[in-house]
């Protein structure tokens, strides 16, 4: 199915095969957005529509859409020391690609998990976007999780203070978020929070 999009640039109006993950990231990763309604402690970005912001936990932010949750990190610590991203693709995986656009570095995977779900991680531009989701639903979320990393935009002088005073104390670690992409942890943290998610809406029925 193709769906009509209007990019953030204005007026334009582009049509993107949703069938596609290679074209979704390709097209709108490509385009030069610059516009925000969101804004957090040294960085902004841009909450399209349909997609609902939630929360904030120091740089990490919830957001929900459609019945699925997007759990946004900012590693402003990497972002600051521009670390290079590495990372190697894995044919075993759902989906699984290194990404080169604009200048900025990411990749994007893709895991199916025991249950059927599907967990995403996608990295750009030195933020990340985990959600866990059914199958049907992966193009929309990375649709929309392109569309958050594409407008991600930092604020030097706030993220320096920061670095500067005691607010990155002891995280400077805990925010590199390419740091530990061996050890796979992230699929087992979104569990978790997927579970926690479950409990609050048990207890607020």
């Amino acid at each position: 199915m193709l769906l009509s999009v209007i990019l953030f640039t204005g007026c334009t109006v582009v049509r993107i095969d949703t069938t596609n993950i290679d074209t979704i990231v390709e097209v709108v990763l490509s385009k030069d957005n610059h516009l925000y309604n969101r804004v957090g402690k040294g960085y902004k970005y841009y909450v399209p529509r349909g997609v609902t912001y939630i929360d904030t936990t120091e740089l990490n932010d919830k957001l929900y859409s459609n019945g699925n949750y997007y759990y946004l990190y900012i590693d402003a610590v990497s972002y600051y020391h521009k670390v290079d991203i590495s990372y190697e693709e894995d044919d075993a995986l759902y989906y699984s690609k290194e990404i080169d656009i604009q200048g900025k570095q990411g990749y994007l995977e893709i895991q199916e998990q025991e249950n059927g779900m599907y967990v995403i991680e996608f990295v750009y531009n030195y933020a990340k976007i985990e959600a866990m989701v059914s199958e049907e639903d992966i193009n929309e979320v990375v649709l929309n999780a392109s569309y958050i990393l594409s407008t991600v935009q930092f604020n030097n002088d706030v993220i320096k203070l920061m670095l500067n005073e005691t607010y990155f104390t002891n995280k400077e670690e805990t925010y590199d978020i390419f740091e530990d992409k061996e050890d796979r942890t992230s699929s087992s943290n979104l569990v978790e929070y997927e579970d926690e998610t479950v409990e609050e809406e048990k207890g607020d029925s």
